[in-house]
């Protein structure tokens, strides 16, 4: 398997202030990823010397001087001569837009400037690192076999029932309820695909609170794997956050790991492994 995306965070030339690139770092850390920082007052070539021998896939250069004409460009004609212009380059700081432009045709792929959330910076490494630091697509990776269910909140899920059995002709071909999760589970197949009506059991379940911040609608998407193991290896490699570090008992007798929404643009993303226990033993 791969590891976390690793990020170089550097500050070029006399610029004596780190407290934004401090906190991108942190918030990168936050984000799943390794991060160095190399500190204050660098070189372009010590910045580059740094991101080879770290083995860096993504350098982010943060600049408050007013050099990031000379400097940044400087980075990014050192990587190319080292052969190294494979690895990500990506700019921050007070930088006026007029410069903008003229940066990305030096070699830097993007600029962020004040007011850019990290979970933005975050989506965009993970976009655009190059895929020779991902694992690679054969032996353990966690083929997707398919969607497996759509997770639906509702308050009341057998008064939810008759829109999918009267109304679209589905029927209920499980319910459960999981005590250490709160929450009431009842199942309707359509195709290939599970509907999955959640309701809460208690006001502190995760469906309750989902509900009265949210109130009912699509609470996640659930893909069956292999391995749950392996999906959550996986994202852990690309630099995903994650709500489940191992494995636990959902559903039906499923293994299950969630992904966190803020890594999958807003959307709960479940991973589901089948096993050969059911779950009916749980039902109320």
């Amino acid at each position: 398997m791969g590891y976390p995306i690793r990020v170089l965070v550097a500050k070029p030339g006399l610029d004596g202030h780190d407290r934004g690139a401090l906190v991108i770092a942190q918030g990168l850390r936050d984000e799943g990823m390794e991060v160095i920082y190399t500190g204050l007052r660098q070189t372009p070539a010590q910045i580059v010397s740094t991101a080879l021998q770290e083995d860096v896939s993504c350098i982010g250069l943060s600049s408050l001087s007013g050099a990031h004409m000379e400097l940044f460009p400087e980075v990014a004609r050192l990587l190319r001569e080292q052969g190294a212009d494979d690895i990500l380059l990506v700019g921050g700081g007070v930088i006026p837009d007029v410069d903008i432009a003229p940066l990305k045709a030096a070699g830097i792929a993007e600029v962020f400037t004040p007011g850019t959330r990290i979970e933005q910076v975050a989506a965009f490494i993970r976009s655009h690192v190059q895929t020779r630091d991902l694992p690679d697509e054969g032996g353990d990776f966690p083929f997707v076999k398919g969607i497996d269910h759509i997770g639906i909140a509702v308050s009341n899920a057998t008064a939810a029932v008759p829109f999918y059995t009267q109304g679209l002709g589905f029927s209920v071909t499980h319910e459960e309820v999981i005590q250490d999760q709160g929450v009431k589970t009842i199942f309707l197949p359509v195709g290939t695909v599970q509907i999955e009506l959640l309701e809460p059991t208690r006001e502190d379940s995760p469906i309750a609170k989902f509900l009265a911040a949210r109130g009912p609608g699509l609470h996640h998407i659930a893909y069956a794997v292999d391995s749950v193991e392996g999906a959550i290896a996986h994202a852990k490699s690309l630099g995903y956050r994650l709500i489940d570090e191992t494995p636990r008992s959902g559903g039906q007798g499923k293994l299950i790991a969630f992904l966190h929404p803020k890594t999958t643009s807003g959307v709960l993303t479940e991973f589901c492994q089948h096993t050969s226990v059911r779950g009916d033993d749980k039902s109320s």
